[in-house]
């Protein structure tokens, strides 16, 4: 049995923050209530509400000002990653757009960490396909497979900005991935593309293997379009 550890005081504020960000109870550019105030409504301590803030403030969630209301932010264009992390894990106040932005965003990054991984580490990325022929034909099984592929490919291509971009849409990913793979031919497409994938690393056709990956992504988009008109 896999227990979950019990949420920090400061991680449970936090986390309720952002919540009430994401569902416009404290609108961008609005300003929190006073510490006080803040600290009793959440039931915390007014330590434990600073060090909240102040993880915050440091993702780009708000802005504290000396001697003035702390502020939320317009966290689209001040974020960083940890912000993204958050709005990728926090599936009910996911924006209407923002599956359709990560497929967009993954169609840019995909081709290019798959090329430099069959470049670099050729018989990795074979070792790491070859079981791909026997994924179990269902939805979930299919997602934890896709999303451990595609993060072992940002690991072989030595840079490891793309994997810290990939790990902040983690949890998102196995939900929507699990809707995405659920029409069968969705998961027989994917069956293709494992197998020439596998085919340009045999090769040691790193361009191949790009062009491949972006083919793939751009019908990805078109599919998910399919699935949620």
């Amino acid at each position: 049995m896999n227990w979950q550890p019990p949420e920090k005081p400061a991680e449970f504020c936090e986390n309720r923050l952002i919540a009430a960000i994401l569902s416009g109870q404290f609108a961008i550019d609005s300003t929190l209530p006073g510490e006080r105030d803040l600290a009793a409504s959440l039931g915390v301590t007014r330590p434990t509400l600073r060090e909240a803030l102040q993880r915050l403030a440091r993702d780009g969630w708000l802005e504290i000002r000396q001697g003035k209301p702390t502020r939320v932010r317009n966290y689209w264009r001040e974020g960083n990653l940890g912000v993204l992390a958050a709005i990728a894990g926090s599936p009910l106040h996911l924006p209407g757009s923002f599956p359709a932005d990560m497929l967009a965003i993954r169609t840019c990054l995909a081709p290019t960490f798959t090329r430099l991984a069959v470049e670099r580490a050729p018989d990795q990325v074979v070792a790491l396909l070859r079981p791909y022929a026997q994924v179990p034909d269902d939805a979930r099984t299919f997602t934890e497979w896709d999303w451990r592929l595609q993060h072992e490919l940002t690991l072989l291509s030595g840079n490891p900005v793309f994997t810290l971009i990939y790990n902040s849409f983690a949890e998102m990913y196995q939900t929507l991935g699990v809707a995405y793979f659920a029409p069968p031919g969705n998961r027989a497409a994917s069956q293709a593309f494992y197998r020439d994938l596998l085919r340009y690393a045999e090769a040691h056709d790193g361009p191949g293997a790009g062009q491949l990956v972006l083919r793939t992504m751009q019908d990805s988009q078109r599919l998910w379009d399919q699935v949620h008109l």
